[in-house]
């Protein structure tokens, strides 16, 4: 279904540059029965080369402590495991059960330094290892050239931000709440303000959110106002099928 005009595709166009990336290699297989049939798709357990994996549905009081590893440029462009569109630089991540969406902290236990990344995919699918950190990611923990660490993970919530200030949250339950799905960082206000307009024609909310981030400030538009995790998330995939590579589900106020 062809959900844009022309004139809102020809500014898709103009205004997103592709990132691209996914943690593949692997014979991996969703495992659907009648008591997972209702569930989202990254909530469904799934088998990699013959072993069985159960995503989680609550982060809440999650820790865990391993070995990290990063990926980088060979699956830069590839699709995550939730459809999203891999971005070597960004501060992402992926875990074999962690919910999709929830940002974890990382503290590396030799050097002290800890990061804060979203998991948007799944792995790693090798032994003795519990987190695959983007290229970005692994940069700012300072594990690019030895390639793995010994981390401990804290998995924080879905992120919020509460009078302007980043928070996360921990809803009661996963289904339920008020999500929008951001489509798109903008460096440039004029651009980010302009999409939200039309989006917001469209779909009655569409906010300009804003963050520095590295330094540089960054101009967010999330769309919607989704009242339960699986709708948001199935508007995502939409807006990703329609030209908006990037976009991924973030919990409201």
């Amino acid at each position: 279904m062809n959900l844009f005009s022309p004139g809102l595709r020809l500014l898709i166009w103009i205004v997103f540059t592709a990132l691209l990336a996914s943690c593949g290699g692997h014979t991996t297989r969703v495992i659907d029965s009648p008591e997972t049939r209702e569930l989202a798709g990254w909530q469904k357990p799934y088998e990699v080369d013959g072993k069985r994996y159960n995503p989680l549905r609550r982060h809440h009081g999650f820790e865990q402590r391993g070995i990290a590893s990063w990926y980088g440029r060979k699956f830069h462009g590839r699709k995550t495991s939730n459809g999203e569109t891999y971005d070597m630089y960004g501060m992402s991540a992926a875990h074999k059960t962690l919910p999709m969406g929830v940002y974890v902290k990382v503290t590396h236990l030799g050097s002290g330094r800890t990061i804060t990344v979203r998991i948007n995919d799944r792995g790693p699918f090798v032994a003795g290892r519990i987190i695959d950190l983007s290229y970005g990611a692994a940069r700012e923990l300072g594990i690019v050239e030895a390639g793995t660490a010994e981390v401990y993970l804290q998995a924080l919530g879905f992120q919020q931000l509460d009078q302007g200030q980043v928070t996360y949250r921990d809803p009661v339950n996963y289904d339920a709440g008020s999500f929008a799905v951001q489509v798109g960082a903008f460096s440039a206000s004029a651009n980010a303000y302009e999409l939200a307009s039309l989006l917001r024609q469209r779909y009655g909310k569409a906010v300009v959110t804003t963050a520095m981030v590295n330094g540089r400030q960054l101009y967010r538009v999330r769309v919607g106002d989704y009242r339960s995790l699986d709708s948001a998330e199935k508007a995502a995939q939409d807006f990703i099928a329609n030209g908006f590579q990037g976009s991924f589900v973030v919990a409201f106020d």
